[in-house]
């Protein structure tokens, strides 16, 4: 990890199209500015440590449970 000292107003670059600037530092926090491509996703990091997680629970289906989820999609066909 790299770990470097920034004032208020300065930054650094990631590659040649993501600046990181730290434009306030408050009350024991720092607000940072990103200025990246729009086409690149960009999270805090408990909020993708929560996407991770619930992609990971996703992936845990039990199998009764696709069966009755079979059987409720079957019988509306029939319905219909």
């Amino acid at each position: 990890m790299l770990v470097l000292t920034r004032k208020a107003g300065e930054g650094i670059l990631i590659g040649d199209t993501i600046r990181v600037t730290v434009v306030e530092l408050k009350g024991g926090g720092v607000r940072i500015g990103i200025d990246a491509p729009g086409e690149l996703k960009i999270y805090r990091q408990e909020v993708y440590d929560r996407i991770c997680q619930e992609n990971k629970e996703a992936t845990r289906w039990n199998l009764a449970d696709l069966k009755d989820l079979s059987s409720t999609l079957s019988g509306r066909k029939a319905d219909q």
